[in-house]
């Protein structure tokens, strides 16, 4: 008897997700990875599943990531401190080596080999790629200097539809071409994952956190914010409700829906399988931004 309930609780769980699979079909929804999901390979494990299940039921996926731990890593394994500015990696010439070789080399072919051995097509990209992400200097206007850390200023999208077209799971390493004179610019992860959503006018924007999502009390798991619209985010900044780096996360958010992106959501990628959780249940996963 047991069994046979265990049975039906499966079979209910498929027939909870049908109408998403239904909705959802042939969208694009742009994920962006990083974190401690990245790090353990457990949690990296589920993530990939989540992003091939999502894939082989028909929906667009593009798979944005960072890298931050093993740029540290490395830049520690050949003595360079790693310098941040307002939540920024200072990046330098010999910082901006490592950034590249380590987003667009190691970590972008791992996954892609990750992905594949797993049972879909991925390709591997950088920003460099037929400049599928160009930009300048960054300049935020409070005189201080990032180095070769750059401003987004176009995606070129018909690489990236090329690649789903020809069902191809998209890997993008945030580095991206540069139009100003320097070959090579840093990007954070969660404004390229933005703004590729947004340019592909895509259905879900979906950032893995560190955090649960959205949270009055941080101390408090239970304060969960579930759901907020982009119109309330300065007043929650303004209340000092959001704080340091869930800020520029939630802005994010806030540029993709600007930007045509239908809903996006900022999840705990320590969770596993929370991608699946809030994408094909009806209770969802983390913070909702709409």
């Amino acid at each position: 008897m047991p069994n046979n309930l265990n049975n039906i609780e499966r079979a209910s769980t498929i027939i909870e997700a049908l109408p998403y699979i239904q909705k959802f079909r042939g969208k694009v929804v742009v994920i962006k990875y990083g974190g401690n999901a990245m790090i353990s390979p457990e949690l990296s494990d589920a993530v990939m599943e989540d992003i091939i299940m999502l894939y082989l039921m028909g929906i667009k996926v593009v798979l944005v990531h960072g890298g931050g731990p093993e740029i540290n890593d490395m830049l520690k394994k050949i003595g360079k401190k790693s310098v941040f500015k307002n939540g920024l990696r200072y990046t330098d010439e010999e910082t901006m080596y490592v950034v590249q070789s380590v987003l667009c080399g190691k970590v972008n072919k791992d996954l892609v080999s990750t992905i594949v051995r797993k049972g879909a097509k991925a390709m591997g990209l950088c920003g460099m790629d037929n400049a599928l992400l160009s930009a300048k200097a960054l300049d935020r206007g409070d005189g201080e200097d990032y180095g070769l850390v750059g401003e987004l200023v176009e995606v070129n999208t018909d690489v990236l539809i090329d690649a789903m077209e020809n069902n191809y799971i998209p890997v993008v390493a945030s580095v991206a071409h540069g139009i100003d004179g320097n070959n090579a610019y840093n990007i954070n992860a969660d404004t390229a994952a933005a703004k590729i959503a947004s340019a592909l006018k895509a259905e879900k924007l979906i950032l893995l956190t560190d955090t649960q999502g959205v949270l009055k009390d941080p101390s408090d798991p239970s304060s969960l914010i579930k759901r907020i619209y982009v119109y309330q985010i300065k007043r929650y900044i303004d209340e000092g409700v959001v704080t340091g780096g869930m800020i520029p996360k939630l802005t994010c958010c806030a540029e993709a829906i600007n930007g045509g992106v239908t809903r996006t959501h900022i999840l705990d990628g320590r969770v596993p399988h929370s991608i699946i959780v809030e994408m094909l249940t009806d209770e969802g996963a983390g913070t909702m931004i709409l």
